[in-house]
């Protein structure tokens, strides 16, 4: 019994480790660009250049969520409150801030470009496709084309309303979702038309969460922000 239970202690974290180091392992299976692979790219595509959103959008209203602990891991997951996201996608995104300004509103943005470590670290906590992306194919994020955004109003600088707050885990999330006050559906399909229009799509689970159209373009990347 003592030798049965001894083999049992020795094939256990046998198991978990092998198990861990499974789901560790997606870029194995990916090409997620470092660094040093990402500065190539540029020298040889500078539109391929991670830039700061707020740089070149001076009025965007940032709230980065990822940056506090009012998110879905309730923790911190990056250490910079900053946005990113290809030269291409931010001048698209400058030109859906001039457009909604002429309606008296403009964007919050709630995320851009994230690492593809953090998008393994959302997975192994919360492995639900529906709302997060599965490591093995990686994120419109991680590519630094895609936007997580709301509505703000620009005389009162509050957010519109709309169907549910960021990261929620509903199907009132969804961008097609009817039962909702007739508001609440006018100002998200007020925000996917005028995203749509300067090259952006909505994903059906998530009213914020937009992607480039451009996206194939651009390879996975796991910089950190502090790096770009």
């Amino acid at each position: 019994m003592i030798k049965s239970y001894s083999k049992l202690i020795f094939v256990i974290p046998l198991l978990c480790g092998l198990k861990a180091a499974k789901a560790q392992d997606y870029s194995s299976i990916l090409h997620v660009e470092n660094q040093a692979q990402y500065l190539e790219e540029v020298k040889a595509d500078p539109n391929k250049k991670l830039v700061e959103i707020k740089k070149y959008i001076p009025e965007i209203t940032l709230d980065i969520r990822y940056a506090t602990a009012n998110n879905f891991m309730h923790r911190k997951m990056y250490q910079q409150a900053r946005a990113f996201a290809r030269l291409p996608v931010v001048m698209a995104l400058k030109d859906v801030e001039a457009d909604l300004k002429t309606r008296g509103l403009g964007l919050k943005i709630y995320d851009a470009y994230r690492p593809y470590s953090v998008t393994v670290k959302f997975y192994k906590e919360t492995p639900d496709t529906n709302f997060v992306a599965d490591p093995k194919k990686g994120s419109k994020h991680n590519r630094g084309c895609a936007i997580d955004l709301g509505l703000i109003d620009l005389k009162t600088g509050k957010d519109t309303d709309m169907p549910t707050g960021f990261d929620s885990f509903s199907r009132k999330a969804g961008a097609n979702y009817a039962e909702l006050p007739k508001q609440e559906i006018d100002n998200r399909e007020l925000l996917k038309s005028v995203m749509a229009a300067h090259g952006f799509k909505v994903i059906s689970t998530e009213w914020w969460h937009y992607d480039y159209n451009g996206w194939p373009n651009y390879p996975l990347l796991d910089i950190p922000f502090a790096a770009i």
